[in-house]
């Protein structure tokens, strides 16, 4: 297995897909999305419910989780390489346990019942499609269950949070920007935040920092992370995460954050004091070398 299916996904169970596809039954979903429910298979027929979803994020729902069902990973830019698959589980799985198939074999993520909001991660070199397995289990009542996640499939290291470049471990990890990366990443990051650090909390745990953000100026942002105050003045707060190894402190003064966003949360790039920033822009630009023009005031 490679550094990530070792480290973040954990195999506890092996299976063959054999075994469990005897037979497979077609979904409709959109490119991004899809939610159904297991109420639609015939209960003697034995099938896997087959699902192709066809962009590089997005969501599955089940509701009333029967037999299997296989979600497959194949989005339309076939020029893109994708080599790693992110999923997210919706908090409590009910109803079903949630596999990732590699090589023609199932890994179990998480049981069923089970509670994860951990971030799964496999490899998915190769010719095979990267591929989600749901197996339902036993029901004994009719309430009403439902299992899902969120997904990501990512092209290169450069672009993963830091939660999940941390199975590959490096110090650079936490190393400050330098002035060339710091100018790229203005122009490319998810998000670019100028604001003040109000609290950073530790979580020994899932071994990360959560750094609050305030009386902040959100230049773009990809998602919600950052949402606008209530207050007359106008300004946004977040929150941002880290790695708790690059040992964050809350300091004085303003910041420009910039960084990934990944299931909706803020990942920390590049966090330089913005006086610094300004000079290195100013600095770049009056050689013309800065790689895009940014709005200073």
């Amino acid at each position: 297995m490679s550094p990530v299916g070792s480290r973040c996904v954990g195999i506890l169970l092996l299976v063959s897909i054999p075994v469990l596809l005897h037979c497979v039954s077609a979904c409709v979903a959109d490119l991004c999305n899809w939610r159904g429910s297991g109420l639609a298979c015939d209960p003697r027929a034995r099938a896997v419910q087959q699902v192709r979803l066809r962009c590089t994020e997005g969501a599955v729902e089940w509701v009333y989780p029967s037999q299997a069902l296989r979600v497959v990973l194949e989005p339309n830019l076939s020029s893109a390489r994708h080599t790693t698959a992110c999923i997210k589980p919706f908090g409590g799985v009910g109803g079903a346990s949630v596999y990732m198939e590699r090589a023609g074999e199932l890994h179990l993520l998480v049981a069923e019942g089970a509670r994860s909001d951990k971030v799964y991660c496999f490899r998915v070199d190769g010719p095979q499609k990267p591929a989600v397995f749901l197996q339902a289990g036993v029901q004994r009542d009719i309430s009403r269950r439902s299992v899902g996640f969120r997904y990501e499939l990512l092209g290169n290291r450069t672009s993963f949070p830091a939660v999940i470049v941390s199975l590959f471990p490096s110090a650079a990890v936490c190393r400050p920007c330098n002035d060339a990366e710091l100018l790229l990443a203005v122009c490319s990051s998810d998000f670019v935040v100028r604001g003040h650090i109000s609290n950073v909390s530790h979580d020994a745990q899932q071994q990360t920092s959560s750094v609050e953000i305030f009386e902040a100026r959100v230049y773009r942002q990809r998602s919600g992370a950052f949402e606008r105050d209530a207050g007359v003045t106008g300004g946004w707060h977040g929150r941002i995460h880290t790695l708790l190894q690059c040992q964050v402190k809350a300091g004085g003064g303003q910041f420009l954050f910039t960084g990934a966003e990944h299931f909706g949360e803020a990942w920390l790039g590049c966090a330089p004091r913005y006086k610094d920033f300004v000079a290195i822009y100013r600095a770049s630009r009056q050689v013309r070398q800065n790689p895009c023009e940014f709005p200073l005031d």
